[in-house]
């Protein structure tokens, strides 16, 4: 029997460990081995929105957020969407994504998730989240916030954007989610030849934050991109 593309991300989720070593003060979080309904509500997802073997463009993320992914194992989905809008409740958790907004209200104008998912598959370099030690506590961080966290990360990412790629990805062209992580994605992409083209938009959390007022603009920035509708204005 064929395998589908949601069979394939299931299983890469299901083996998704890091055991590489980290600097001081960090540490990756693996929502699948803290929670087990994380494993539950992510097969679901997936059976429900990649129960086929479409082809899809990559839209790449930085690495998931505590409140996001890194509860729901869905990228740029709280648990608040995942059940509002996807259907699918997760009763141990309950958490609000900021980033989740902004991709929520583009994945509406683009049609909904029915058709959004049917086209793009979204995940993130490093693919786990991974927070840092304050003072009182832990909080969210990137891979690209520390140059030795960088080093330390980056054979790890580029084996990981290798097996998303094997799901079965277009590599003619990439959307990368922030500039400066698509400065990191680039040096990975010299490397090791991943992607033909890059398309840098700008991240969720950056226009949910500090471009509100513009957020409609945004939106159809990215819904121009990805359905590569001419603008005169672009």
């Amino acid at each position: 029997m064929n395998t589908t593309f949601a069979d394939n991300v299931i299983e890469f989720n299901e083996n998704l460990t890091y055991s590489g070593a980290l600097p001081e003060g960090f540490e990756v979080l693996n929502p699948y081995l803290n929670n087990p309904e994380t494993m539950v509500v992510m097969q679901k997802f997936y059976h429900k929105y990649y129960n086929d073997s479409r082809k899809r463009k990559f839209m790449v993320g930085i690495n998931p957020s505590r409140h996001g992914a890194g509860v729901t194992g869905v990228p740029f989905t709280d648990t608040k969407r995942l059940e509002s809008i996807c259907g699918i409740p997760m009763k141990s958790a309950h958490t609000h994504e900021v980033s989740s907004v902004f991709i929520y209200d583009m994945i509406a104008e683009y049609g909904g998730p029915d058709e959004f998912y049917k086209d793009i598959y979204i995940n993130s370099p490093f693919p786990l989240a991974i927070v840092r030690k304050i003072k009182n506590g832990w909080l969210n961080a990137n891979y690209y916030d520390d140059k030795a966290l960088f080093e330390a990360v980056k054979d790890f990412m580029i084996d990981s954007l290798k097996k998303h790629i094997s799901l079965n990805l277009d590599t003619s062209e990439v959307f990368i989610l922030g500039k400066k992580n698509a400065e990191f994605i680039s040096k990975l992409n010299k490397e090791a030849q991943l992607f033909d083209k890059m398309t840098v938009l700008e991240h969720p959390r950056y226009i949910q934050q500090y471009k509100s007022k513009e957020k409609q603009l945004y939106i159809d920035k990215y819904i121009l991109a990805l359905k590569k509708i001419k603008s005169p204005d672009l």
